[in-house]
């Protein structure tokens, strides 16, 4: 009798001894698993993915998909491409300068909803709180395809000629 108590603390304590070392495995391996995980996203950085979009330069098309003095809003660039004559061109940045709320263009103009600044086609403020023009974008042509390059924003205190692409036919 005193054998068989003995021998049933001997199964209880190796049940107990089985399961201790199962949680001590299992906590082993997440902690494992977790840095394998850290160590790759922590790698993953090193190599530089394909930027695609806004901050990337953007291939929208040819000079003739532009009509003069056509605004075109190009949503993943976050730009307005205008075409202001026969062979000039410029993109803005479609922030205001002023708090940063979205330009729209409202028929003729840009209007700020937030706080009325009013901008010309060329992103010149001509109305309301906004400290100067909407920002603009650089363009570079490769043949008759307009690129826009998202990732150089230029600030400016007035609009001048310079600000704007021109075009070689």
């Amino acid at each position: 009798m005193a054998d068989d108590a003995r021998r049933e603390k001997d199964e209880q304590a190796a049940k107990a001894e089985t399961r201790r070392g199962f949680f001590r495995n299992v906590m082993w391996a997440s902690t494992g698993l977790f840095a394998v995980q850290a160590a790759i996203s922590g790698l993953a950085m090193f190599w530089p993915r394909k930027v695609e979009g806004f901050g990337a330069a953007m291939d929208i098309g040819t000079i003739d998909d532009f009509p003069v003095g056509s605004v075109t809003r190009v949503r993943e660039g976050r730009f307005y491409l205008s075409r202001l004559s026969e062979d000039r061109i410029i993109a803005l940045y479609w922030v205001c300068p002023h708090l940063g709320c979205t330009v729209p263009w409202v028929g003729d103009r840009f209007h700020c909803p937030c706080h009325s600044s009013i901008y010309e086609r060329t992103g010149q403020n001509v109305a309301g709180p906004a400290p100067r023009p909407m920002d603009y974008m650089a363009i570079r042509l490769e043949g008759d395809r307009i690129i826009v390059d998202t990732g150089q924003i230029f600030e400016r205190t007035r609009h001048l000629p310079e600000h704007e692409t021109v075009l070689r036919r």
